[in-house]
């Protein structure tokens, strides 16, 4: 049994009611320890429901310096009333909070990044502090692989991100005039408008679901580029979609469509839609090259007219494999697995840190 401490940001409950890719993560991963008989504690937001023991913390609307600067402390103190009774503590939240922990070296340390723009000038001086009790995970090795290998940025591992697998049914097969999907934040970097025009382009229906952007300079983008073709019939608009509803949308889906226009660190969706045995077409940026596997659970395309051709091909898709293939690589089991690994090489590495120092 180990002692686990692990935060995340405080801006959305874990697990979230919609949009939350990153607190989907978390609950899961957090609900495998607990199963397995680790003593869990999360440091996250005041109305996280969780298998583990919770620490509230957080200051809404979350924006502002002082609030930011306030939250650190919160979480900060959190870990610092706490070093003594964990094993090893992991942060899917701000690198920053763990600044009170980090030149504590017996306590083993993991930051994980979901997220593009990864804070290198911030890593490097972590580093310096914790030496080998720190130790950094990405979503997809597309989160740290640009990043020049000087020594300077830490030690590096990939892990996947997750689902729940018994949330999602496996579809083994559909209709055949069934519809596209998008399922993603409408804001012009996920691509629903060239989903829109991958969908017309193979004469397909499409149904669009997700949270509109309503502030900040893509705040109009979903009426001056996705409204204009919602007409009920070859596009749908569903709205966002709670986890029974995007159930049954993947798995009614002939495929999901993603074709983002970032680098996107790892679509969890592109895994919800599989888990559904529904082979996702996405554009090859950021994390879907090592999601994506043309042939197996789907098509991984350079352009539009690549992906138009690609929907032509889903015959060739075996949606017992598409889900099969789910299960071996983004089950919470196997996320855990990889984490718990993780967690006791750390804490192992530590031990015998501490006996070469007693013996020195």
């Amino acid at each position: 049994m180990m002692r686990i401490l692990i935060t995340a940001d405080p801006y959305i409950a874990v697990p979230p009611v919609h949009y939350g890719g990153i607190e989907r993560v978390i609950d899961v991963l957090v609900g495998e320890l607990a199963r397995r008989g680790h003593d869990v504690t999360l440091v996250a937001h005041p109305d996280s429901r969780t298998a583990a023991r919770l620490i509230p913390y957080g200051e809404p609307p979350h924006t502002g310096y002082r609030i930011r600067a306030k939250e650190l402390v919160q979480v900060g103190s959190a870990l610092w009333n706490h070093r003594g009774d964990a094993d090893v503590v992991h942060s899917f939240g701000r690198l920053a909070a763990l600044l009170p922990i980090l030149p504590r070296r017996r306590l083993p340390k993991i930051q994980s990044y979901q997220r593009d723009g990864v804070p290198w000038r911030s890593v490097e001086r972590a580093v310096r502090l914790a030496g080998s009790s720190l130790v950094f995970t990405g979503c997809s090795s597309s989160v740290y692989r640009s990043h020049s290998r000087d020594g300077c940025g830490g030690e590096w591992r990939t892990i996947f991100n997750c689902v729940d697998i018994a949330t999602y049914t496996p579809r083994l097969s559909v209709a055949p005039d069934a519809p596209l999907v998008f399922l993603g934040r409408l804001d012009p970097i996920k691509g629903a408008h060239d989903a829109i025009t991958i969908a017309r382009g193979a004469g397909r229906r499409l149904v669009i679901a997700g949270n509109q952007v309503t502030a900040g300079p893509d705040a109009g983008y979903f009426e001056e580029r996705i409204a204009p073709h919602i007409d009920g019939v070859r596009v749908c608009y569903a709205g966002p979609v709670d986890d029974a509803q995007k159930n049954q949308l993947l798995g009614e889906a002939a495929a999901l469509l993603m074709p983002i226009g970032w680098e996107e660190p790892f679509g969890i969706v592109m895994a919800e839609a599989c888990a559904c045995g529904t082979p996702v077409i996405a554009f090859a940026r950021g994390s879907v090259p090592e999601v994506v596997r043309d042939g197996v659970n789907g098509f991984s395309c350079a352009t539009v007219d690549e992906a138009i051709g690609a929907i032509g091909s889903l015959d060739r898709i075996d949606r017992r494999a598409v889900r099969a293939d789910c299960e071996a690589r983004f089950a919470g089991s196997v996320i855990a697995d990889a984490y718990e690994s993780l967690y006791q090489e750390l804490i192992d590495r530590a031990g015998s840190a501490s006996a070469a120092r007693a013996f020195a």
